[in-house]
């Protein structure tokens, strides 16, 4: 398989994007932590989890990190730089394990454990499509450290769009799991949200517009070329 073939181009688009979105939903998750971490015993629900406080702090802390480490990764993906695979690999085994644990620790305690499952599956589906990508035949043509940064330009827009609604939407697509007593506790932080949301929308925005820019650009330059 060629790097610039159309599958291969298809195959790194869908890595990325999967790439930021779980690190985009990671970091979500670890923030989203924080009401159980600090305040176990506000909530009937959680009150199981307040001899284990430092461990819940302890997810909250990591899980923002792995999550700024998964968009980090997503960014030298589609810069193409070497190591990104590799950086991609690292936070998303990661993610998996502090994520596993705290399922477990969560199911043991309380009983439950979302929304913090789906952040987990989402991660460990992810890594199964990164561990596909390193079967000889499909990382000949995948290998992110040979891409282009113009032609992952889409990939990276389209992550950031969707990090973007992501981030405006997640007090609606988490309030089931995070209403209690009639309060959704995900409906929280809506200024800092709903600027990283819009943000991250025309960051997206920008990043399809300046491809656009490159495919425009390209004929003038080989037509200038000519006729010098």
């Amino acid at each position: 398989m060629s790097t610039n073939s159309f599958f291969a181009k298809f195959l790194r688009f869908i890595g990325i994007v999967l790439m930021g979105l779980t690190g985009g939903f990671t970091l979500l998750g670890g923030i989203g932590t924080t009401c159980a971490a600090l305040f176990p015993t506000k909530y009937d629900s959680m009150a199981a989890l307040a001899p284990f406080q430092w461990l819940y702090i302890l997810f909250v802390i990591t899980g923002i990190a792995i999550g700024l480490w998964g968009i980090w990764a997503t960014v030298k993906l589609v810069r193409g730089t070497t190591g990104s695979y590799k950086m991609s690999l690292q936070a998303l085994i990661a993610g998996t394990l502090v994520g596993g644990l705290h399922i477990y620790m969560s199911q043991m305690l309380r009983g439950k454990s979302m929304p913090v499952d789906a952040v987990v599956y989402t991660t460990v589906f992810t890594l199964a499509i990164f561990l596909l990508f390193r079967i000889p035949s499909i990382w000949q043509g995948v290998n992110f450290d040979k891409g282009n940064t113009k032609s992952n330009l889409p990939a990276g827009g389209a992550a950031a769009m969707l990090l973007g609604i992501m981030t405006l939407t997640i007090q609606y697509t988490m309030g089931a799991t995070h209403t209690w007593g009639g309060i959704n506790y995900a409906d929280a932080f809506n200024t800092a949200m709903t600027l990283t949301g819009l943000g991250l929308l025309l960051i997206g925005v920008g990043l399809f517009l300046g491809r656009a820019k490159v495919l425009e650009t390209g004929p003038r330059l080989k037509v200038q070329e000519r006729t010098a």
